[in-house]
């Protein structure tokens, strides 16, 4: 069978699987994610080789110490999909759930519900821990999925997709509902976003090469997971005990993942106090520094920043450190260089606090925390299956609920269009 018709075949399986996915109940779907969590506890030590084989070979090709940190599944991170399986089978199941009701003068009654969107297509590079994401999520929101990974995570990929389609299979599960292109030819790609008659909605994760690709290219609806460019500001107001605290995970946690930050704010009052010891402790963690003129005449060892590391997303242990003169500065600075992902103010302040977060334009935006707790999982959304940087349908961390699209069911008793 050639790419054009696989696709094909799973894109109309998973057509097929998702009216069925649409009348399952709360307790069946509950039902069957209970027990993929279980058995990927107990496939364990199978996930771990066959993700072994995949972080090899990335080291061969010389793929980026972060790309490898996305790629990798140890005990803990396996431990943690299951987890989050067991999670999101105790969410509010979202289908069904009545958004508004009333009753028009002619005496019917109108009701707007959540329901499925119907195909998900979910195209990711990297991750493993997306496949597992993106099949829970789907299930709880009544949806079937078709899975394109990328080639470097193909072993993980398909042990973790043969673990979840027979656990989920011998629960009840509608044969078709996960679908997992295994070709790493990326003209399947091409096909699956052609297919607007079958998939309902595409949602790409991985390069912006890739996701600018599918947006020019897909006639099916796109909701792209986009680029991470996130700021933390650190006010004149702040508290620099916790500015220190917040600036260091924001950066060093996890610095290949896109809700790190890549640029720190520092007003001009406090920079003198806060980025000496700031600056030791990147050092210490290795953290590349890039900074302005007056950064570099507080800390003259860092790099000079050149305009081009106002709008890098490094996904790398290198930080660019701009202070400004004022408030409005860096809201400025914010609006004009961020994706529109997470950005983050530290001040002890309301009102410059309020201000920030009314002001900042981006999906989500917090005060006194770290950029790193925008997540489907810190959410109590169980997993994401993105973080949409657009503003149609959803914004965000993407939860059971952005799986969902609206019907108006409407109730007469007789009544006729005069």
């Amino acid at each position: 069978m050639g790419i054009k018709e696989d696709v094909l075949a799973k894109a109309e399986s998973a057509k097929s699987a998702s009216r069925l996915m649409a009348l399952l109940t709360s307790e069946q779907k509950s039902r069957i994610l209970m027990a993929m969590s279980e058995a990927i506890l107990n496939e364990k030590d199978n996930i771990i080789f066959h993700n072994s084989i995949d972080v090899e070979a990335a080291k061969e090709s010389g793929l980026s110490a972060s790309l490898i940190d996305r790629l990798t599944l140890d005990e803990k991170r396996v431990k943690a999909l299951a987890e989050s399986l067991a999670e999101i089978s105790n969410l509010p199941d979202p289908v069904g759930e009545v958004i508004s009701e009333w009753v028009r003068p002619i005496g019917i009654k109108i009701r707007k519900i959540r329901v499925p969107l119907g195909v998900v297509g979910m195209l990711y590079e990297s991750r493993p821990n997306v496949t597992v994401d993106a099949v829970a999520l789907c299930i709880i929101s009544g949806n079937a999925c078709i899975l394109k990974g990328g080639s470097e995570a193909i072993n993980s990929n398909h042990s973790l997709i043969k673990i979840l389609n027979e656990s989920g299979l011998s629960t009840g599960l509608p044969d078709g509902a996960i679908n997992f292109i295994e070709t790493a030819d990326r003209n399947s790609i091409v096909e699956m976003i052609k297919l607007d008659n079958l998939v309902d909605i595409i949602i790409p994760r991985g390069s912006r090469e890739m996701i600018k690709f599918i947006r020019e290219h897909s006639i099916v609806p796109v909701l792209a997971h986009g680029k991470g460019l996130c700021h933390t500001y650190i006010d004149k107001f702040a508290d620099i005990g916790m500015a220190k605290k917040i600036s260091f995970n924001a950066k060093c946690q996890r610095p290949g993942v896109c809700n790190a930050m890549e640029t720190l704010l520092v007003h001009k009052d406090v920079a003198s106090e806060f980025l000496p010891d700031m600056c030791k402790a990147y050092k210490e963690a290795n953290v590349e520094l890039r900074g302005c003129k007056i950064t570099k005449s507080v800390i003259p060892d860092v790099i000079e920043a050149k305009d081009a590391d106002w709008s890098s997303e490094y996904l790398d242990l290198i930080i660019s450190i701009k202070v400004v003169s004022s408030l409005d500065e860096a809201i400025e600075h914010i609006n004009v260089y961020g994706s529109g992902h997470s950005e983050s103010i530290v001040t002890d302040d309301r009102a410059c606090a309020e201000k920030f977060l009314a002001e900042v334009d981006a999906a989500a935006v917090f005060h006194n925390a770290s950029t790193r707790l925008h997540d489907g999982g810190v959410f109590g959304f169980g997993a994401e299956i993105g973080i949409s940087t657009q503003k149609l349908h959803a914004r965000g961390t993407m939860g059971a609920r952005e799986l969902t699209t609206t019907k108006y069911v409407v109730y007469g008793s007789g009544q006729i269009r005069e």
